[in-house]
């Protein structure tokens, strides 16, 4: 083969879109379960029942599609709906009217009814295309802005403006490290604090333990690391959250925090603002 010494301009000018069709064997055989779902005023749990019946995870995914949630989303409030005793096909087999009446406890059949029932318009397929597009990055941003507001809203309760937010702090060695807020300043922080949504944009379970990692090696030995977290969803990635009550349980983090525990989260920064003398 003759050698040969090629440019990017070359290689940009012949560049194609790589164009792929979306629609595998799955896709198809729900689509056409989907147009050849009767319409009506009142499903019922026996109407979803047929469809988990013939077969369970189109039926599941056709649920999912009407409740219009993302897999992970879905997964983890049908699990919350079920409780502990799972939410698979063997659950479904084991007892379905349980099964059955999670779903409807997520809204199954008003979800089905309103679809069926909208008035198509030509801009509904471009809707969808934002929705799913762009309207799924926009709802993981604000998924982890809400929790970063959360957590800086309890902080300023407590400390006023005594707080840096979204900055680099200054650990041991001139080390930095991101984090959410350091108090009272990023050059000399007593408190770092770090706001992870499941979920959130930009967020993958890699890079929140790899941020975690970077606090914790950056960090003064004295110096309090609170996490604050929340999302249905961690209960599907189980593992990833072991590592992280794994750093709390050997002290490298102080304490984890959910929405739920937002008291506990403000009496904890009295106490440290006490223990401190962070004035």
């Amino acid at each position: 083969m003759q050698r040969v010494v090629q440019s990017l301009s070359d290689i940009l000018a012949n560049l194609k879109p790589l164009t792929v069709d979306w629609q595998d064997p799955t896709a198809i055989r729900v689509i056409e379960k989907l147009k050849s779902l009767p319409v009506s005023d009142n499903y019922s749990l026996d109407d979803i029942g047929r469809l988990l019946d013939n077969d369970f995870e189109d039926g599941l995914l056709i649920c999912r599609l009407f409740l219009g949630l993302s897999k992970d989303q879905f997964t983890a409030s049908l699990a919350e709906a079920l409780g502990d005793t799972g939410a698979g096909k063997s659950r479904f087999k084991r007892d379905r009217a349980g099964f059955l009446a999670g779903l409807a406890a997520l809204g199954i059949a008003d979800a089905m009814v309103a679809e069926v029932k909208r008035k198509a318009h030509w801009s509904d397929t471009l809707v969808e295309r934002l929705r799913s597009g762009r309207g799924s990055a926009i709802s993981g941003q604000r998924r982890g802005r809400g929790l970063e507001d959360f957590a800086e809203e309890k902080v300023q309760e407590v400390f006023g403006e005594r707080f840096a937010s979204r900055s680099n702090f200054m650990g041991v060695r001139g080390q930095l490290a991101k984090c959410d807020i350091a108090i009272p300043s990023m050059q000399d922080p007593r408190i770092v604090i770090e706001s992870k949504a499941y979920g959130a944009t930009g967020s993958k379970m890699t890079d929140v333990i790899g941020d975690i990692e970077k606090i914790i090696s950056a960090k003064r030995s004295d110096t309090a690391f609170l996490f604050v977290t929340d999302g249905l969803s961690w209960r599907q990635r189980q593992s990833d959250l072991k590592k992280i009550v794994a750093y709390q349980n050997n002290g490298d983090i102080t304490r984890i925090y959910t929405l739920a525990t937002a008291d506990m989260f403000v009496a904890d920064l009295k106490t440290l603002k006490t223990e401190m003398g962070i004035i």
